[in-house]
């Protein structure tokens, strides 16, 4: 059973560490407490006997196991009020309306991987359970032009796609309006199918090059319904942590934030915040994951960020609360 004493002292000890990535020794802790270094001592062999706390092989002082964050985060962890430039900057994004949701969560995201250097993830709904709202195609140099979808629930996404020479921008406008007037309201699983028997032959009938660019617009939207969206923003964050000095631990935690199957099962089934630390999260063992679920007319996402298990697990759960209220207004 832990004591008073042993809670206040576990508190000092994660809040310290994580502020300064140091084992904290009694002699810091003496004073806050009002207590003898050698009492402080025995409480921090009581907590490593409960498992709460571990030594270093490098210092004498002790900093928390996974466990000790644990208890900490179930039991002594108070989400902070948010400091005022930390909302002005959020306020800028929610008060935009010319924005649509997908660029509402992704810009919020990116501003608190900026706030607190952790690394942000958007997981998207996947594309196939929307349904086609409108698709342009934007000219870009040497024959290359950007297909963008838009989805009746916000979400917007974005491929590349490259012609032929003699292929004209008038005949692929074309192909846009066909697409925009028979097939929008489509879900995007579908849309490939309906390019397929209802466009193909239509544009088979008065474009030229008709099979370049029925196999351009073909692999562009076939992409989109591939995954659920995936976005990371400060993948390079995590990595100017000490924790994550090691040239190979480097090279495994870049490794997964570009795998995104394994990204997107941190996705976030359940309603509030979620702390997942060390080994809890199918990520990786040496980070702390701090996700939440968004909901907003049908479109669900998850919302998260990533960083070393000696997270601010107060502020970040107070930032991740306001983004979500925020979006689901």
């Amino acid at each position: 059973m832990i004591t008073e004493r042993q809670v206040s002292l576990l508190k000092i000890i994660v809040e310290e560490y994580i502020k300064t990535a140091r084992p904290v020794g009694s002699k810091a802790i003496c004073e806050k407490l009002k207590c003898s270094s050698a009492t402080i001592r025995n409480e921090m062999s009581a907590l490593e006997d409960l498992g709460l706390l571990e030594k270093t092989h490098t210092s004498s002082g002790r900093i928390p196991s996974d466990n000790g964050y644990r208890y900490y985060v179930d039991n002594i962890m108070v989400p902070k009020e948010l400091n005022g430039d930390d909302m002005l900057k959020l306020q800028t994004i929610f008060k935009n309306n010319s924005l649509m949701l997908n660029d509402v969560v992704l810009r919020s995201m990116e501003i608190i991987s900026e706030l607190t250097n952790y690394t942000a993830i958007v997981l998207g709904s996947s594309s196939k359970e929307n349904l086609l709202s409108k698709m342009e195609v934007v000219p870009l140099a040497n024959n290359k032009f950007l297909a963008i979808v838009i989805t009746d629930k916000g979400h917007v996404e974005h491929r590349n796609m490259e012609m032929a020479e003699n292929i004209s921008l008038d005949e692929i406008r074309k192909t846009v309006e066909l697409i925009n007037k028979l097939i929008v309201g489509t879900p995007i699983d579908e849309i490939c199918a309906k390019l397929e028997f209802e466009i193909k032959p239509i544009i088979g009938t008065y474009i030229k090059q008709h099979d370049a660019i029925y196999n351009a617009f073909y692999n562009a939207l076939n992409d989109f319904k591939e995954e659920a969206s995936v976005k990371v923003s400060g993948a390079s964050n995590i990595l100017m942590q000490p924790e994550f000095s090691n040239a190979d631990k480097i090279r495994e935690i870049v490794s997964k934030f570009e795998d995104k199957n394994l990204v997107s099962s941190i996705k976030e089934e359940e309603s509030g915040v979620n702390i997942s630390i060390g080994s809890e999260n199918t990520l990786d063992d040496d980070v702390a994951i701090i996700k939440t679920k968004y909901s907003v007319n049908g479109e669900e996402g998850t919302i998260a960020l990533i960083g070393p298990k000696r997270m601010e697990y107060g502020r970040v759960t107070a930032l991740l609360n306001y983004i979500k209220k925020n979006i689901e207004r």
